[in-house]
């Protein structure tokens, strides 16, 4: 694995940006500011990352996220 320091995505596993998202917005607010099912209807982590892991688009949008959540918690 090479070395990445300037990306703050390098090492997060996908299960643990998702629940620092969760943490931090929690599931309804999560669901507003990215509208998909897995987050809107009876939520959970397991149905997040199985879909997550087969939509490129969405785990694109739940990284960005992640960017922006810790951008704003500096």
């Amino acid at each position: 694995m090479e070395h990445q320091p300037n990306n703050p995505l390098h090492g997060l596993r996908l299960d643990t940006i998702l629940e620092q998202l969760v943490a931090h917005y929690g599931w309804e607010e999560l669901g507003e500011r990215i509208t998909i099912r897995c987050f809107t209807h009876d939520p959970s982590i397991k149905s997040s990352l199985k879909f997550l892991r087969k939509t490129p688009w969405a785990r694109e949008r739940v990284e960005g996220l992640y960017l922006k959540m810790l951008r704003d918690t500096k």
